[in-house]
């Protein structure tokens, strides 16, 4: 009966070689994490940066507009003949 029971019994060296399997996965999706988070801050510079020219560009359309407003305007006033 003895003999039955140390039978089952994992080996230290068998224990070690499961944690070092382990231990590699655990790396490898830590370091994908880490990719993963790279990839998300450049993502996210670009898209501050995108919003940022955006808001450049409303602000000059905004200029343009009072502009060609005012352009039509004077236009209105001038007789045609």
């Amino acid at each position: 009966m003895g003999g039955l029971s140390l039978s089952a019994c994992a080996t230290r060296e068998y224990v070690d070689e499961q944690i070092v399997a382990v231990n590699g996965r655990i790396d490898a999706v830590d370091a994908r994490a880490q990719d993963a988070g790279r990839r998300a801050d450049a993502a996210a510079a670009a898209a501050q940066q995108a919003a940022t020219d955006a808001q450049s560009a409303n602000q000059r359309i905004d200029q343009l507009t009072g502009r060609v407003d005012q352009l039509e305007q004077a236009r209105m006033r001038t007789p045609r003949n």
